[in-house]
């Protein structure tokens, strides 16, 4: 852990946030404190190194992005609001407000050192339509570049769905796949997993987990002790396992124990890398995305997405179901309803049933030759292990 180059950080609302709503000053200070040190120790010794003076890239400079949760719990107070609502429209009034005071608590913080930082707000369409991935792969690889600190968050004043349980959890996890990170480190405000409820006796913190099996029978528990987010530990692991699966350590800890997990001492829950890197649009895809219809596939359709992970063509397709748009996400179905895979598909779903059944080359001459294509593209299109 102590030796990851690329870092990402996330960090929830009740490590920032009073359990009344608005920023804890001295909460987003200790954290800057902490990110801010260990940047900066670790350029410092690259510099040395290479005999030079300033800030120059080498192979052990450390960098680090930061997810951030906090937009809606630092704008309840400032609206006159008690508590977390419930509906959306007041959720992203208080995050339109929030975001823009956790911003600049934040600028302020990183100032005292010389750092400046840079806003990052995505959306889904950010990690799964192409144009977007690359221009959120760019643009936070620029901002390392260039000696920036990104703070990311979930645009939350524009979803078009409800915002939901532990959203910047998952977040974190694709990030770090995003930005090719070599470790993962997840803060909330409890210091790791537990056998048990860890505020009862006779309980001990889990170390290490190497795969499933190391949490079977092991409740995770529910939302944090705040109630000002709207995280807990179920989301936590379930991200720990994205990251993992895709070939990404992942340290959970604690928000006071931030130095210790970047510099690699023991604490925390440490997950093992459990798997190999993907593309990361399919990433999202398979465990962030929601699927706007689905596609029913006869048989033979099914063994060839399945088993020889082949596009899907117009004749597989046996029926169609939902209201979706060409790019978004849709589920892959076989004649008895089990989703067997996940893609984005390339028609709006009207166009769909004059496609049924039919080769790309008889549509190409009726319809014309943008209907000479793929349904679902075998690079846009992951399989569902159910």
């Amino acid at each position: 852990m102590g030796e990851a180059r690329r870092i990402v950080v996330k960090v929830g609302s009740s490590s920032l946030t009073t359990a009344a709503g608005g920023l804890d000053a001295d909460r987003v200070d200790a954290l800057v404190d902490v990110l801010a040190k260990h940047r900066n120790e670790t350029v410092a010794r690259t510099a040395s190194v290479e005999g030079g003076g300033g800030r120059r890239a080498g192979a052990g400079e450390r960098e680090i992005v930061l997810v951030s949760s906090g937009a809606i719990a630092a704008g309840l107070a400032p609206l006159g609001l008690r508590r977390r609502p419930k509906d959306l429209a007041r959720q992203q009034a208080a995050a339109s407000v929030g975001q823009g005071l956790l911003v600049a608590r934040y600028t302020a913080s990183f100032a005292r050192y010389g750092v400046r930082v840079g806003q990052v707000l995505l959306t889904s369409d950010d990690m799964s339509r192409r144009a977007h991935h690359r221009n959120a792969s760019r643009t936070l690889d620029k901002l390392l570049a260039m000696g920036a600190f990104p703070v990311v968050n979930e645009n939350d004043t524009v979803a078009t769905d409800e915002i939901r349980f532990g959203d910047n959890d998952r977040l974190a996890a694709l990030v770090a796949h995003l930005v090719h990170a070599d470790l993962l480190v997840l803060l909330s405000d409890v210091d790791g997993v537990y056998d048990g409820d860890p505020s009862r006796p006779g309980t001990s913190r889990i170390a290490e987990v190497r795969g499933p099996a190391d949490l079977s029978g092991v409740d995770i528990g529910s939302a944090g002790k705040a109630g000002v987010g709207t995280g807990g530990m179920v989301t936590k692991v379930e991200a720990a396992r994205i990251a993992a699966a895709a070939g990404i350590p992942v340290v959970l800890t604690s928000a006071v124990h931030a130095a210790e997990a970047l510099g690699g001492g023991d604490t925390g829950t440490y997950f093992h890398p459990s798997g190999k890197r993907s593309a990361d649009r399919l990433l999202w895809l398979q465990h962030a995305s929601t699927p706007q219809g689905s596609l029913t596939l006869d048989d033979g359709a099914v063994r060839a997405v399945v088993e020889r992970r082949t596009s899907l063509l117009p004749a597989g397709i046996a029926a169609v179901e939902g209201e979706f748009s060409a790019g978004d996400p849709v589920e892959l179905r076989d004649g008895t309803g089990r989703a067997v895979a996940r893609g984005l598909v390339n028609f709006d779903a009207k166009e769909i049933p004059q496609l049924i059944g039919r080769s790309t080359r008889e549509l190409a001459r009726e319809l014309g030759p943008a209907y000479e294509r793929e349904v679902v593209h075998r690079d846009d299109l992951v399989l569902l292990h159910r």
